[in-house]
């Protein structure tokens, strides 16, 4: 995914910042080394941090369905990703740079993201975009004079664009058999309540009237599905309340 994002950030620099121009677009870290190897004018957009945008992550499941509509398994979402590049401007005189700076910012802000017929490798026909943002005041917990101090290099002018991009969990889970029959629900009796019960007299009255036992029903198991494929079984039992000794 991370090399998708990079080709179509080129495609989109190529087309709306540098309109045709020979300046090469190169993702290397801008070290001394690198830098005294240049020898024509070129951009160069750093990759130098990767981290979870958690403020979009989603947790519902999706759902796959066959030809016939059924639910055949289901997938997490896919999670985004901040990539933050480190973009600068290599030429002879700092006049040059500073144009490229210009209509480098200038065309990522026209885009809040990548368009989709730029989007390249497994991004192209995703419905899910490709968000930019540029220039924006850094974290906290970095500093984009940290990123040159750990690279040897000297501070220059510089843009911090962040692409968040979706990455595909690739995990899957099968989903169980269709439901074909309808619920039933059946009532039995209480473990106990087929014995015949006489109930307590009151105390001081000898002469109660004797209730007689509640009927007992069938005990029966419901088990939902197909012999091949059985589902849930089912019991219930009727609780019948009791008379209290007076």
């Amino acid at each position: 995914m991370i090399h998708d994002v990079d080709e179509s950030l080129r495609a989109l620099v190529r087309r709306d910042a540098l309109n045709g121009t020979q300046v090469e677009v190169a993702f290397d870290a801008p070290t001394r080394e690198w830098v005294a190897r240049r020898n024509a004018p070129a951009v160069d957009l750093y990759l130098y941090d990767i981290r979870e945008d958690l403020d979009r992550r989603e947790v519902n499941w999706e759902e796959v369905r066959d030809e016939s509509g059924r639910v055949v398994e289901r997938r997490p979402p896919p999670r985004r990703y901040r990539l933050s590049y480190l973009v600068t401007a290599w030429t002879t005189r700092p006049e040059d740079e500073h144009r490229l700076l210009s209509a480098l910012l200038s065309c990522f802000i026209r885009h809040e993201l990548v368009p989709p017929e730029l989007l390249a490798g497994q991004l192209e026909g995703s419905p899910q975009s490709v968000y930019l943002t540029v220039a924006q005041p850094p974290r906290e917990d970095r500093s984009i004079a940290d990123v040159w101090t750990a690279m040897g290099g000297e501070l220059k002018p510089s843009l911090d664009l962040v692409a968040t991009a979706p990455f595909e969990v690739k995990r899957s889970q099968e989903a169980g058999p269709p439901v074909l029959e309808e619920p039933r629900i059946t009532v039995v009796a209480a473990a106990g309540d087929t014995e015949e019960k006489r109930s307590r007299p009151r105390r001081g009255d000898a002469k109660a009237p004797v209730e007689p036992p509640a009927p007992a029903l069938a005990d029966e198991t419901l088990v939902a599905g197909s012999a091949k494929q059985p589902g849930r079984r089912l019991r219930l039992r009727d609780l019948r309340g009791r008379e209290r000794a007076g």
